[in-house]
């Protein structure tokens, strides 16, 4: 059975546990693989399959990234940009998780490469 790889950039693990629990309370999580890094170089490394995640069969390329903006090292948006600027990744949709209720930020977002954005409005 071919598994939907489901890859969750965010610093705060409890956000990756949060969808693991919601994936499994919805009867789903028999079909992803959950994957989660916790900041923007890790995501890139994840992606391009450096260092730790050299192994495709443990770090499979994913279907769809969560992506959270507010990260350490490199942040959600220079990620982003990255992920959208490399004809390789660009074509794997991203769902950035924000809190910002500025439209600026938003749009800008948007700007990236954005493909959906789920807010805590």
């Amino acid at each position: 059975m071919h598994l939907t790889t489901l890859l969750i950039a965010d610093d705060d693990p409890d956000e990756c546990q949060l969808t693991r629990e919601a994936l499994e309370e919805e009867g789903y999580i028999s079909t992803f693989a959950l994957h989660c890094v916790s900041d923007g170089e890790e995501l890139l490394d994840y992606l391009h399959q450096r260092g730790k995640y050299h192994n495709s069969e443990s770090s499979p390329p994913p279907s769809l990234i969560l992506l959270d903006l507010d990260m350490p090292r490199k942040d959600g948006r220079e990620a982003l940009k990255e992920i959208k600027s490399d004809p390789k990744l660009r074509r794997i949709p991203v769902i950035v998780m924000s809190s910002s209720h500025s439209e600026e930020e938003i749009w800008r977002t948007y700007d990236l490469g954005l493909t959906h954005l789920l807010s805590n409005q």
